[in-house]
Formats: structure tokens, C-alpha cells, sequence
């Protein structure tokens, strides 16, 4: 069969995949296997999508983009088309891992002056055209499908275009003009898949849709202008990554939070964890009071490296962690910020990062993607993008992502041109002796990686397996700064699962823990494994928090 019958076959395969519609309930469809391929996202039909992908032939790049665009329509509420999606991608023929930088950056109009005078010298809340950040998404995505993939951009768009010709939402039609717009001018590269990729990105960013979005935004009080989405570009980077128990971490940089959960293993990496006990009393305590230090660090040093200087070599340095280990109490709970000076080799800084008293308003962000192929190469991705704005007629919704930035005056992370928001958004690959063992996305802001760390300690200390690992009790703290807005840490917070157990709440309680029994879920997160032995592989997502799996 040759590639452009092949190519017609699956896509019809897979517009017959969205017109039928999914039809199962979260329950039957939470966790899988399969000797050949998995994945995990958010809504039913990306899951769907992308593993009928990968019965097509197409690999896991393929199938990753394939679902990230189905999610910028079926999770629209927590991740936009015009938002951003932070992306790591194992090449099983390179044997490495690289990171893709779908987080777009501040426009030249945003500046800490701008916000003093327009907004009373603050980033606005939620549904503010002057939250938005150059969208990354779709940058992103092309870059996937151009190094890794084998499929064109009008390809994996197919089922995205059949859910949105169902309609159901006010900007379905327009959305969908627009994407047919992005495939006609693929058309025009004649078949170069290359060239093709290159002509969608020219259309959208500096093409007719940048010009209209460079209107749309002039006329709605917004910030991005044409020059903005013309000089936008998807670096491709290395991973920041530690090894744990004979594994290798690998995160995004300090552009994300990722590096956070770097930190919290360096500190846990001297702790008999398994001896503890999964969940029990001294395993929950110092979980929670080796978060909250990296977390201090999180809030005081991260941001964009472009822009400023972030010490990450000596935060994730074992001097440091040693250091920053023995402010650990083991019988009581800290109610201090307490970030660290890894500069000068102390363990305590002296002073908390800055006087958090910007107003925020409720977080609803974020949606989860994992695909591993029977090629070996993994994808992760945390798409994100949620209360944004419509921008105009083009069915385009842009996130609220400068909200992830301040205006404070010194601090890394404060607003400037072309500077990224340190965002939340942080996939995890795994890897040992040089092979990817698991992948975990997890949604949820800044839970996103107190939940990895839970996750991913599960499988590593205690062998749980992924459906385990993503349905066991969870614990999170807001001893923190808030990303969005940068709400004041609610000191010595701990919110967990009435399943964990009375007598350990009760224990943690007189500790000093400021304990909330929460409703499940605390954050959304998704997992796969695949055995490094057989190739099987594992997939799960919480079903409670609505996530799903497939697998062949």
C-alpha cells in the first residue's frame, strides 16, 4: 500500500473514530496495556484519537499531536488552542531526550510600567485580553510533528476538525475554518511534509491569522501585536534531570517547575522512604516538609534563563541538598518560608522572596497527554491554557498565562518583553540505563508536581503500578506562593484524603500540620510504564479525575 493511499485510509479511520464517538464511561476506559503501544490523556476521544493513530502506523509524535489538538477543543475549558505546552520527546533512534518549549513569551507591550499605569500596578486576573502570552501550542506542535513525526499537519487535524463540525460550542465554527485555513496552506508545499509544516507555522504567525489576530487585539485593549507572533520561535532544549534510585529524572527547565520536583528528590534521597511505609505518618510528614523547602527555592529563583541568572546547578547540587536536609523537623511541621542561598552555601536565605499580597482568583488549568509507540520513542506533554479570551472570529481562545509572571521589581520571575512565565506545566520521563521505564503528566497548577512526586515515588520505592500509582491517597500543601497572581502561602497547609487514615491525620495534626480534608481529586494525573524487559506497556489516569488511557 503506498503512503498516499495509506494516508486516505487513515484518515478516514480516523474521522470514523470521532463520528462515531467514544461511547464508554471513565471507568471502563481508565487504565490499559498493550505489547505495542499507550496512552493516556485528558477527554475520552484524545485518547482515542491517538491510539488510532498509532494502529495507522504513525508514531508517538504523531499521536501526541493528534491529541493535543482533539484536547484544545474536547478540554477547552483547561487547555486552548492558542495556549501552551511544555513537551519532552524520547527518540528511541537518537537515544535521548529533548525538550520542546511550547511556552510562548510576554509581548514587547508588557512591561511592569504598562501594568502600573493601566492596571494599578498588577497582572489582571482571568479573562483579561492583556493576560495573554504569544500562543506556543500550535508552534510547538509543528516542531513535534516536523523532527520526530511522519505525519502532515492536515493528517492529525482531521479528527479535530470532525469533533468541531459537531459543533457544540459558540466558536466551533469559526475554530474550524481556521484550521482548514492552516491545512490549505500546507497544500501549498506539494507534498514537501517539511516545507508544509513550515507554511502552517507562516501562516498562523506571520501570515493572514497573525495580522487578524494583531487586530482582534488592538481593538479588545490586548498586548499582541504582529511583530510578536512573527518573531515567536520553539527552542529546542536539553532536559534538566537528576538520577534517583538508580533512575534518571528528566524534567524541563526552571522555566517550568519541573526542576522543583528535582530539588524534593535530593532531599528525600538520604530517607529510608520505603522503610516508612507508603502513606504512613513519617513518610507524609517528610514529604511535605521536603516540598515546602524546594518550594521556597521554587518562588524565590525560578524563571525565564534567557532573562536572569537561575543557580540551578547548585539547587540540585547533593552540598545543597545536604544543607537545606537538616532543617528538616521530623516530629514537627514548619510554618516558615524558608528559601535557601545556594550561591553562598547557606542553608537559609534570611528572608522570604517577596510580601505576597496580589489578589488571585480560582485556578481551572490544564489538561494531561502520554503516548509510547512500539518504535521505543515516548512523548509527555502538560497542555495548558484555560480563561482566556476569544479572539474574535478566528474560534482562537489565548490563555492567561502572564498571570504566572509578577511585577516585582528585582525578582526574577518579573514581567519583561519576550520574557516566558515560569510556568506550572511539568511532564516527567524516566529512564534507566538509558531507556524510558515511565512517563507521568499530571494537571492541577501547583499540585502538578507534588502529585508527580507522589506518583512517581509509588512505582520507584514501593513497585505500585501505574493504576495503583494514580488512584492512591494524595496530600498537597499551599505552603507556597501562588503561580497565578501570587496569592500569600497559606503557612503550614496540608490537604489530603480522608482514606489516609484518621489516626495518621490525627498524628500529623499534632505535629503542627494545618490539616483540610479535601475532595478527591487533588490534581489530575496520568502514567505509563513500559517494562524494560518485555516492551509491555501500562497506561492509567485517575479516574476520578476523569483521565483516560488506551493501549493495543
Amino acid at each position: 500500500m503506498n503512503r498516499w493511499i495509506l494516508s486516505a485510509f487513515c484518515t478516514v479511520f480516523l474521522f470514523t473514530v470521532c463520528g462515531a464517538g467514544v461511547g464508554l464511561q471513565a471507568a471502563e476506559t481508565w487504565q490499559a496495556a498493550g505489547e505495542h503501544a499507550a496512552v493516556a490523556a485528558g477527554g475520552p476521544e484524545a485518547a482515542e484519537v491517538a491510539i488510532a493513530v498509532l494502529q495507522c502506523g504513525g508514531n508517538a509524535a504523531d499521536a501526541a499531536v493528534a491529541s493535543l489538538l482533539v484536547l484544545s477543543v474536547t478540554d477547552s475549558a483547561n487547555f486552548c488552542f492558542g495556549g501552551e505546552v511544555p513537551i519532552l520527546v524520547y527518540d528511541a533512534k537518537q537515544g535521548n531526550v529533548k525538550v520542546i518549549c511550547g511556552q510562548g513569551a510576554a509581548p514587547r507591550m508588557a512591561t511592569v510600567e504598562y501594568f502600573a499605569k493601566h492596571k494599578g500596578g498588577r497582572i489582571p486576573g482571568a479573562n483579561d485580553p492583556t493576560t495573554a502570552a504569544v500562543p506556543g501550542a500550535l508552534d510547538a506542535c509543528l516542531t513535534l510533528l516536523d523532527r520526530y513525526g511522519t505525519k502532515t499537519f492536515g493528517e492529525m487535524a482531521a479528527p479535530t476538525l470532525k469533533i468541531l463540525d459537531r459543533g457544540g460550542k459558540p466558536w466551533s465554527a469559526n475554530m474550524a475554518k481556521t484550521l482548514r485555513r492552516l491545512v490549505e496552506a500546507e497544500k501549498a508545499a506539494g507534498g514537501d511534509r517539511a516545507h508544509g509544516l513550515r507554511l502552517v507555522a507562516d501562516y498562523f504567525y506571520r501570515g493572514p491569522l497573525a495580522k487578524e489576530l494583531d487586530a482582534w487585539s488592538r481593538s479588545s485593549g490586548g498586548l499582541i501585536r504582529y511583530e510578536d507572533l512573527a518573531g515567536h520561535i520553539t527552542p529546542i532544549e536539553e532536559p534538566v534531570s537528576i538520577d534517583y534510585r538508580r533512575h534518571t529524572i528528566a524534567k524541563c527547565g526552571p522555566w517550568t517547575q519541573g526542576p522543583f520536583l528535582l530539588q524534593t528528590l535530593r532531599l528525600l534521597e538520604e530517607f529510608d522512604l520505603k522503610s516508612m511505609g507508603h502513606n504512613r505518618l513519617d513518610y507524609v510528614h517528610v514529604l511535605v516538609e521536603a516540598m515546602k523547602l524546594s518550594l521556597a527555592d521554587r518562588d524565590t529563583y525560578y524563571a525565564d534563563p534567557r532573562f536572569v541568572k537561575v543557580p540551578l546547578t547548585e539547587l540540585l547540587s547533593p552540598e545543597y541538598a545536604e544543607l537545606r536536609r537538616g532543617l528538616i523537623d521530623l516530629k514537627n511541621a514548619s510554618l516558615e518560608l524558608r528559601p535557601g542561598n545556594p550561591l553562598a552555601g547557606k542553608a537559609l536565605l534570611g528572608k522570604s522572596p517577596q510580601d505576597y499580597r496580589t489578589p488571585a482568583g480560582p485556578i481551572r488549568d490544564t489538561t494531561t497527554c502520554l503516548v509510547a509507540d512500539r518504535f521505543g520513542n515516548v512523548v509527555a506533554a502538560t497542555p495548558s491554557g484555560w480563561a482566556g479570551v476569544l479572539a474574535g472570529d478566528t474560534g482562537v481562545i489565548l490563555g492567561s498565562r502572564l498571570r504566572s509572571l509578577n511585577t516585582w521589581r528585582g525578582h526574577p520571575n518579573c514581567i519583561a518583553p519576550g520574557k516566558r512565565p515560569r510556568n506550572t506545566l511539568t511532564p516527567t520521563i524516566v529512564l534507566k540505563e538509558g531507556k524510558p521505564v515511565a512517563a507521568i503528566s499530571v494537571a492541577g497548577g501547583d499540585q502538578q508536581d507534588q502529585v508527580t512526586l507522589q506518583v512517581l515515588l509509588s512505582y520507584l520505592e514501593f513497585g505500585k503500578s501505574p493504576a495503583e500509582a494514580v488512584t492512591a491517597p494524595r496530600f498537597v500543601t499551599d505552603h507556597l506562593v501562588g503561580s497565578f497572581n501570587q496569592p500569600p502561602p497559606k503557612l503550614g497547609s496540608l490537604s489530603l484524603y480522608q482514606s489516609i487514615g484518621e489516626a495518621t491525620i490525627e498524628a500529623l495534626e499534632a505535629r503542627g500540620h494545618c490539616v483540610t480534608i479535601a475532595r478527591p481529586p487533588l490534581a489530575h494525573p496520568v502514567m505509563l510504564v513500559i517494562d524494560p524487559a518485555t516492551g509491555r506497556k501500562q497506561a492509567a489516569g485517575d479516574p476520578k479525575a476523569k483521565r483516560h488511557a488506551r493501549a493495543y
